[in-house]
């Protein structure tokens, strides 16, 4: 009787251990030395915290019924899904935390992100980082690439895995355009000589700041003069070559340049209602939900400028003090997966750029990828490496500030 009831005292202690050393292990301690099956089996049964821009149905649908679905039948794992209105509201919280000493038991396990909410966690020491080779789809990862390897010009240093990416693109109704402007030069000419059937959003609006730079680009000979930290006596000679070139343009520009839309939906109505022949957008898909839902006619093909469209690649990143690292890092390898990116790029399902290449995949993924019923207002789905790098965050900030003050007051 005596024995048993030692044994039972040391199986209740024992017990605790081994839970107090699980969610030690599973916050993060030791696990950038532990091998993947390790890892999956200290994942397993947990539940781990994803917080994502709750913006798009069909974004959250698939996350909530695909990736969640993975991780409860393969991994055993609940995916919490915590919808949020902007990214820059969960970086808020991991500071928080860690200014109120929270550091190992977070209520953030992972966050959709790029940018300047990046740069932000990296610098103020709130990302968890130097994991990704931990990760066996992490093979599928082209880091050579500098639009893979940095994020709005912020070295990513093994801070976050790759999701998406997006490339921008330019519209127009085939039915009348014949050959659209193919470089930025030839648009400004294009403009000119096709005066109210062309105009941009104003900046801060993400989309018209991005076509902004495309013009900062071009008045700078290219973006590899702009790359880096910001330079005040770089940006003072380039901003003003491009205000005078957007200056110019205003005349020509839909109501003379007198009133620019504010926001994105605006700008569709005006291609919808013909009020403007050439349209710009940061993804090509959302140019073919426009026809699918009837908005654009299907005369409308998409295309790129022979001198490059802005890109970016979106990412996940685990906050340094996530209390289920573990699991996180099996919700990020399942986000890599060929499986994972293979279903986002279905333009059923979400119409998303892989993150990945998908060459690296197997050959049965990759051929269900190329043959990907694309439609035909649709760039071709691809990975190549054209795509114009996005500025780090002081110059974008500049670049905006620098339009207000000089173009959108004139």
């Amino acid at each position: 009787m005596f024995y048993n009831y030692w044994l039972f005292f040391f199986l209740l202690i024992s017990n605790g251990l081994i839970s107090s050393a699980l969610a030690e292990t599973r916050d993060g301690s030791d696990l950038k030395y532990k091998s993947w099956n390790e890892i999956v089996e200290i994942a397993e049964g947990s539940e781990v915290n994803f917080f994502l821009w709750g913006g798009a149905d069909h974004i959250n649908r698939y996350v909530s019924d695909y990736i969640a679905g993975v991780m409860k039948e393969k991994y055993n794992i609940k995916l919490n899904i915590v919808p949020i209105a902007d990214t820059v509201i969960a970086v808020n919280t991991v500071l928080s935390e860690k200014e109120s000493g929270v550091n190992n038991k977070g209520s953030i396990d992972m966050i959709w992100i790029n940018g300047e909410n990046f740069k932000t966690m990296k610098q103020a020491d709130l990302a968890w980082c130097g994991y990704i080779n931990n990760l066996p789809n992490n093979k599928l990862v082209n880091w050579n690439n500098p639009a893979i390897a940095n994020d709005f010009g912020v070295p990513v240093d093994e801070c976050e895995s790759p999701w998406n990416r997006a490339h921008s693109v330019f519209a127009y109704d085939s039915n009348i355009i014949e050959k659209p402007p193919m470089n930025v030069g030839e648009l400004i000419k294009w403009i000119k000589t096709n005066p109210s059937m062309f105009t941009y959003t104003a900046p801060p609006d993400f989309t018209g700041s991005a076509f902004v730079r495309h013009v900062f680009y071009y008045a700078a000979g290219g973006v590899e003069n702009l790359i880096g930290p910001f330079d005040q006596r770089k940006y003072d000679k380039v901003a003003t070559k491009a205000w005078k070139i957007l200056n110019d343009l205003e005349p020509s520009l839909w109501r003379k340049g007198k009133t620019y839309p504010t926001n994105q939906g605006t700008l569709i109505q005006l291609f919808a209602n013909k009020e403007i022949n050439i349209y710009y957008d940061y993804d090509p898909a959302n140019i073919a939900k426009e026809i699918s839902n009837g908005i654009f006619p299907d005369t409308v093909r998409t295309y790129r400028l022979n001198d490059g469209n802005i890109g970016n690649t979106n990412y996940t990143i685990i906050p340094y003090n996530s209390s289920n690292k573990a699991a996180a890092l099996v919700l990020q390898n399942v986000l890599l997966s060929g499986e994972a990116q293979l279903e986002k790029a279905k333009p059923e399902v979400w119409g998303a750029m892989p993150g990945i290449e998908m060459d690296r995949t197997s050959p049965e993924i990759f051929r269900e990828f190329i043959e990907i019923k694309k439609h035909p207002a649709n760039n071709p789905i691809d990975n190549t490496e054209s795509a114009l790098p996005e500025l780090q965050g002081a110059w974008i900030r500049a670049i905006e500030k620098g339009w207000i003050e000089n173009v959108g007051k004139n």
